[in-house]
């Protein structure tokens, strides 16, 4: 832990970009159920915002975001537990689905090469903001790199 930064003074802005990766999630979800309502649940979909997508994948999708967005709302250091699993998850659920691409039997969320690509810039965007989003107490933190390494400016 010593090598992740504490209070990073750019964490207001990743915490905003967490929120955005929530909130196009959360859209994503939303549309996608829209779209595919009276389509399959599982198995080949339909296009939704460039990517596919069937009834599953949207409410997984929309799931994930909700989470995201709580944990990001909530803070507290609970948004970085939740952006750092759940953008793990994000990248092991699209490499399983890069896995099964061509196949419409285990292709259960019917993703396309563009909903693959999105995922994985989902989870990596996710995972990103928890490394610097943390914050502690100034008594907790240490002192920033400058005093450490004995530079003043």
């Amino acid at each position: 832990m010593a090598h992740t930064p504490v209070n990073h003074p750019l964490r207001p802005i990743y915490r905003i970009v967490g929120f955005i990766v929530g909130a196009y999630l959360v859209a994503y979800g939303v549309i996608g159920l829209i779209a595919t309502s009276g389509e399959a649940f599982t198995g080949p979909g339909i296009r939704v915002l460039g990517q596919g997508s069937n009834m599953l994948w949207s409410i997984v999708s929309l799931a994930v975001g909700a989470l995201v967005l709580l944990g990001t709302v909530v803070g507290k250091n609970i948004d970085v537990v939740v952006d750092q699993y759940l953008g793990w998850g994000l990248l092991v659920l699209g490499s399983y689905e890069l896995c099964v691409l061509r196949t419409d039997d285990v292709n259960f969320f019917g993703f396309t090469m563009s909903t693959v690509v999105v995922t994985y810039l989902a989870g990596l965007l996710l995972i990103t903001v928890s490394l610097y989003s943390k914050s502690a107490p100034q008594s907790q933190a240490g002192a920033p790199r400058q005093v450490r390494e004995g530079r003043t400016a």
